[in-house]
This record gives C-alpha cells, structure tokens and sequence, in this order.
C-alpha cells in the first residue's frame, strides 16, 4: 500500500528483523477510448500475499505491496492471533513466491483454535473476523472524549492534500490516523490499499511498532463503517472513526455499545452523526442552502406507486 507518515515513529521500542520488500503502488499501461485512439494511463497494483506463521497458512491478502512488512504485522494484531509484539522474532515477505513468513520466538500454542473460528466477510476488499475476537470487544470500552465541528472541517480540508494513488490510478482505498486539537489538525500517517481492511490493518501496525497510543487519535477512512472497520478502531483505542462513505447496521450497533464516535458521508462542510452527537460540539454551523422551489404540483410527473402503497391498496 502507499504509505506517508507525517510524523517520525517514536524509537527505543522493540522491533522484530523484518525485510523492506515495497513495490511501487501504481503501474503506467495504454489504454483504448472511445475514439479508438491510445491513452497512456495509470493503474493501482494488485498482488497476492500468503501470510504464515511459523510454517503454517493462514490467509492471503490482495494488496498494493508497498508496505508488506507493516501489514503482516496490522493483520496479526487485529486477529489477536500473536499476544504480543515481543512474540514476533522475524517478519520475511518474499514476492517471487508470494508469501511473507512469520516466525515466532514461541510456536503459538492455541493457533488451530483460534482458526477454527473465523469468519470470512466480503464487500470491497475481504477481511477475516476470528470468533474470539467478539469475546474480547465485551470488555473494550472507549474514553469518552468531546469535539468540536470545526475540528472536523479541518481535519476532511487536510486530508483532501493525500488519496495520491487513488488520484493517478483510481481502485484503491484510503485511511488515516490523525490527530486533531482546538488548535490543529495534522494527519499522522495515510496509507492506500486495495482494500479498506488493509490499510487499517497497516495503520495498526504502524501503531504497534511505535508503541502509538490511540486514545488521543481521530481514525478516517474512504470506505464503509462496517462491523469489521469499528472492531479494527476499537481495537486500537481510537474513539473517533470518521468516512465520507455510509455505515451499515452492525457497524452502527457496535459504535454503540463499545463508544465509537461514528461519523458518515464527510465531504466538504457536510457530515452525518451516526453515533456521539451528544459529544459534539457546533461551533462551525455553515450557512443552510436554500430550498428549491417547489413545483406546482399539476406539474409533476406521475411517479410509480411504492410498495407501501400497493401493499395498502391490495389489503
């Protein structure tokens, strides 16, 4: 994935021997129009990456590439399938075989349970949720923290300045950790994928290799707020999860219970509050456009009835 971190990692803390296999996130190709005529054009990578743990399968992930390293690890935090970074001795992705080797100091013991319950989800960009996980969210609760209007204005204006890939090649998603004050806003770290789980999951462990403290962080993401995106948020202790894009009903009821702050189609100076109102503050309420006019309504065209008005007229 394409990654660009605004803020230097913090040092001293532990890391495991990784390689540094990035590909590029973006390839040029012609293209035929309309006209017939040839256009030169960029597209987004996609390459297959098998994760092992310690010699054994466990998922193959669709990815830019640019960050292999970082998304092994994101993956392996989000599915608590290793118990610590500490665990983790060396993270080895090798892309003529389309794999990246995990090995840990000790074999983990409960794996093959931990695989046993998992859930495939589907939508842009696949994820795996294992059942476990569901166990631990009971006792994830958020801080509960207040914002202001303005902050989120200023947070959606700066993030307008990445989504680089996506501007030369289109098909990819974007997220990003940021910060945001009364003051300032800055955007730690923005990374495209594919898939929106992937570049959460690299966030995550862009977060754990830098012993990064989410409870202070605002999370925002192109995609949808599904159930899988507000676990990967909650998991991170990040208590605000903002998207220009909609929410789904099982994202919505986890938001609730857990404390996420869900905010949906953010674009330009309008936002929906899905969860957290209440924590909000507005201070930068824009102006309200105008109303059209309403036709006369011999004007209007005649519409097809609803399913609501024919079940009425067939009872």
């Amino acid at each position: 994935m394409a990654m660009s971190v605004i803020n230097s990692p913090k040092k001293n803390t532990y890391r495991p021997e990784m390689t540094n296999e990035g590909l590029k996130p973006s390839h040029e190709v012609i293209a035929i129009d309309e006209y017939g005529q040839q256009q030169a054009g960029m597209i987004a990578g996609e390459q297959a990456l098998t994760v092992y743990i310690d010699d054994k399968e466990i998922v193959t992930l669709m990815t830019l590439g640019t960050h292999p390293e970082m998304l092994t690890l994101g993956y392996l935090a989000n599915q608590r399938l290793v118990p610590c970074l500490e665990s983790v001795d060396s993270v080895s992705v090798d892309w003529e075989k389309a794999e990246v080797k995990v090995n840990t100091f000790e074999r983990i013991s409960d794996l093959d349970e931990k695989l046993k319950h998992r859930t495939v989800t589907t939508g842009c960009g696949q994820g795996t949720v294992f059942g476990r996980i569901g166990e631990e969210l009971e006792k994830i609760r958020l801080p509960k923290v207040s914002i202001k209007q303005s902050q989120i204005y200023r947070l959606l204006s700066q993030i307008n300045d990445h989504n680089e890939v996506y501007q030369k090649a289109g098909a990819v998603h974007g997220c990003a950790l940021c910060r945001t004050d009364e003051d300032s806003s800055e955007v730690n770290i923005f990374v495209e994928d594919v898939g929106r789980h992937n570049a959460a999951d690299a966030i995550c462990g862009f977060m754990w290799l830098n012993a990064i403290n989410g409870n202070d962080k605002w999370f925002y993401t192109t995609g949808r707020l599904t159930s899988e995106m507000v676990i990967k948020v909650a998991q991170m202790q990040i208590p605000v999860l903002l998207s220009r894009s909609g929410v789904t009903q099982k994202g919505l009821e986890l938001a609730q219970k857990i404390g996420v702050i869900l905010i949906a189609r953010a674009k330009g100076d309008h936002f929906l509050i899905y969860n957290g109102a209440d924590q909000i503050e507005f201070d930068s309420v824009p102006v309200k456009k105008p109303h059209s006019l309403k036709r006369n309504t011999n004007n209007k065209k005649q519409t097809a009835p609803s399913v609501n008005m024919l079940a009425a007229q067939s009872s």
